[in-house]
């Protein structure tokens, strides 16, 4: 392949697209709509299941199976209760942070559309300086401009409502990619550039390719689980996001040493399947691809665990875009980071032979 930029400027409209349409856990079907309607013109066929998977695949009739994957949703909150004066308390939908609320603003959905609204929060005059709370899940409260229980009922907001935030995709001095919900639309993105890449450059596969966009990872990796029975695939290649650890307050000797610019992250861990992951890294070398390592002691909390340990075992590996600020709306990754994961999938994509079984003992 070219040392070309691989991303032209439709994959940047999309990408942008994409990340500023919301999609949070359980809700994901706008943005699934976009991702496939992108993804057409490169697969032969597509599947969805009950709760939003969608799966656009390559030669569906061959027996050996191959998944690439990213998982489609983004955190959010539910209303969770109205007081009498109007003001909305919050639980989480996956892994919200709470301490970055307070003076954020929010979209709540309602069957009627978006009611704007914002997390309140007391003024510094008014704190107790001495002894200032800190904030958390039970006292963050949404103001959306009512004064009663029955002026937010009226504007078609109930308990249950998912809310998000609407920061929306911008560029930091050229290559840094910004946004909320980069983990992991951003993945969903790079499989669907493989997926343009392989029907582009006319490659032939001799098994079938599954490209996978799967909900509610953030809740457990839930839409893997089902998908993967669905599916029974031979081999998956999950992408997700990791952290760069090079930002303050992280300590290097717990997470790793990991930055973004640096390349994209193979993961250790023991739902990676050790032949496959070789045949990454020997990729990555091989085509002169930067990579850096990351180990997992017990789970990767990717994907991957959920398609390693289904059907009998499935050869899994994980291969991660290094991100700054997860579960914020001001996620941040390398545009360099990026090309290089969709390189290092296509690539390792060549490389696997049909009906390759990836025993140890053999």
């Amino acid at each position: 392949m070219a040392s070309k930029s691989i991303l032209n400027k439709a994959s940047l409209t999309f990408l942008e697209n994409y990340l500023n349409n919301a999609a949070p856990t359980g809700f994901e079907q706008e943005g699934q709509k976009l991702w496939m309607d992108y993804l057409q013109p490169y697969v032969d066929t597509f599947i969805t299941d009950t709760y939003g998977t969608a799966v656009g695949i390559i030669n569906p009739d061959a027996p050996y199976k191959v998944v690439i994957e990213g998982h489609a949703d983004e955190i959010a909150w539910y209303v969770n209760y109205i007081t009498d004066d109007g003001l909305i308390y919050v639980i989480r939908n996956g892994g919200s942070d709470h301490q970055i609320a307070p003076s954020k603003r929010v979209n709540i959905h309602t069957k009627n559309g978006i009611v704007k609204g914002v997390f309140g929060w007391p003024a510094i005059h008014t704190r107790n300086r001495a002894k200032e709370e800190q904030s958390r899940v039970d006292n963050i409260f949404i103001d959306c401009g009512c004064s009663t229980k029955e002026e937010v009922e009226k504007l078609d907001i109930h308990v249950g409502c998912v809310i998000t935030y609407p920061d929306e995709f911008m560029i930091l001095n050229e290559n840094k990619f910004v946004c909320r919900a980069i983990d992991n639309r951003m993945g969903g993105f790079m499989i669907a550039e493989v997926a343009r890449l392989l029907k582009e450059n006319k490659k032939k596969l001799p098994f079938g390719l599954y490209i996978i966009n799967a909900v509610q990872e953030e809740v457990g990796l839930r839409g893997a689980e089902m998908i993967t029975k669905t599916i029974r695939p031979n081999v998956a290649i999950v992408t997700d996001v990791c952290h760069d650890t090079t930002t303050p307050m992280i300590d290097k000797k717990i997470e790793g040493d990991l930055k973004i610019g640096k390349g994209p992250v193979i993961a250790y861990a023991p739902a990676v399947q050790n032949k496959l992951r070789e045949l990454i890294v020997n990729t990555a070398e091989e085509k002169k691809i930067p990579f850096q390592r990351h180990a997992s002691s017990r789970v990767t909390g990717t994907d991957t665990d959920a398609f390693a340990y289904s059907n009998g075992g499935v050869a899994s590996a994980l291969i991660s875009l290094p991100l700054r600020y997860m579960h914020t709306t001001v996620e941040m990754v390398h545009r360099e980071d990026v090309e290089n994961v969709i390189k290092l999938i296509y690539e390792s994509l060549l490389k696997i032979e049909n009906n390759e079984t990836f025993s140890y003992f053999k």
